[in-house]
This record gives C-alpha cells, structure tokens and sequence, in this order.
C-alpha cells in the first residue's frame, strides 16, 4: 500500500531511469512532487526502501533502481514524460460492500466472508473489550489469508500518508506479534489502542505515525502489546 506522495515519487523515478538512466536529484524530486523540503523526499525515499519497490545502490551518488511497480499502476509500461507523475489510486476495495449492524441481514458475494467489525479504534479501549459478533463486514476473501481476522473502523487521520482515512474499515490479522516495520494494532499500558507503524529499537518499541504533525512514541517493551496485523483496507465512497 503506497501513499499518493509515494505513487508520484515511484513513477517519476521510474520514468527519468527509462529516459536517460539516471535517477533524479532529490532536488529534482522535491520540485517534481511540490514538497517544501528535501527531507519530505527523504522519508518517501525510506518508504519505498522499506516496501521493496526501490533500491539504493551504495557507492554511487544519485543511485536509485526501482524494483517494481505497483500492481494498480497496469501491465504495460508508460512511456516516459515530463508531465507530471499520474495521480494515485488507493489500492483499496471500494465502497459498494455492506455491512450487518445489530443482526441486520446483508448480501454476500459467494467469495466474500463475515468478519467481526468491532467499532472504532480509539485510545482507552482494549480489543477485548470491543468484541461484539453481532456486526459483521463482508470482506473479499482475497484480502485474508490463514488465521483469525477483525476489522476495525479507523478513527482520525495519524496514518493518513499510510494510505489509511478516517472512516476506513481496515481489515486485521490476530497476532500477538509483528514483522519490524509492519503497521499493527498495539497495546499500550494494557489500555490504549492505537494503529501505528511498530518499530524495534534495541530494547525498546516505537509506535510511528503516518502523518508528520504527530511525534514517534517509543515505550519499554513490556508496556506494548500487539493485537494485530493490517493485511487489508475498505474504502466508502
């Protein structure tokens, strides 16, 4: 899941490498993306890094190759352009899917599946405490793997360069544990939950927000508690 900031860099990138073979300056990107500052670019950089859609080649100044593209972004390749980069398409499931509140029946695609939808995440309320079977989502079957899922509705807009709106539904794994770098729903003191971006520092843990006006929290590891994994996100329109 690429953030629209994240598409635009990627395609840009990609395009200016097919043109000339060389990857743009990061003051070409910060231009090229309408960014204030070059450290922006950095962080898109980093991001796509962490996705595996790029490489930085060490040794090598102004090094970039783009592993892949992203699956929206189609078969065939567009010809390089100095326009600017397309714009992004949430790689979400949009919103003609339903849902059953309070035992109300609902239609289900043959492969789609029920999924407990727990309310709003919100701070001071544990997952326990908001399981309720009695509202479901249907959810494609494509988005679930093995093992148990919940979905949770998104409240506020600290992930928002994840890709991730307030009033989104986003689907989850039950898992007490994640991969570094994996956006989780996290316990906090046993009391608080949260989605965030989880991150290992030596000995402690470090709850990263997507959206630059909220700050890093980083806790001793006996203080989070992980209750799930993203694997997927419902989209209204």
């Amino acid at each position: 899941m690429l953030t629209r900031k994240q598409y635009e860099l990627l395609i840009f990138i990609d395009q200016r490498l097919k043109a000339n073979g060389v990857s743009p300056s990061f003051d070409e990107m910060k231009e090229a993306l309408d960014l204030k500052s070059k450290s922006g670019i950095h962080r898109l950089i980093t991001g796509l890094e962490e996705r595996g859609f790029i490489r930085r080649l060490p040794h090598r100044a102004r090094a970039i190759e783009v592993l892949k593209l992203p699956e929206n972004f189609g078969d065939t390749p567009e010809k390089p352009s100095s326009a600017p980069p397309p714009k992004f398409s949430p790689n979400v499931i949009r919103g003609d899917f339903k849902t059953t509140l309070a035992g109300a029946s609902v239609g289900t695609a043959a492969d789609a599946i029920d999924l407990p939808l727990y309310g709003k995440i919100a701070a001071g309320t544990p997952i326990e405490a908001l399981r309720d079977n009695s509202n479901t989502i249907s959810v494609p079957s494509t988005l679930l793997g093995s093992g148990d899922h919940y979905a949770l509705t998104v409240e506020g807009d600290s992930m928002i360069e994840a890709g991730i709106l307030d009033g989104d539904v986003v689907i989850l794994h039950r898992c007490d544990t994640a991969d570094n770098g994996s956006i989780v729903v996290a316990l906090v003191d046993e009391n608080e939950a949260t989605l965030k971006r989880l991150r290992r520092k030596g000995a402690s843990i470090a709850l990263e927000p997507a959206n630059q006006r909220y700050e890093t929290r980083i806790f001793g590891p006996d203080r989070v508690r992980v209750q799930g994994r993203l694997v997927g996100l419902l989209r209204r329109y």
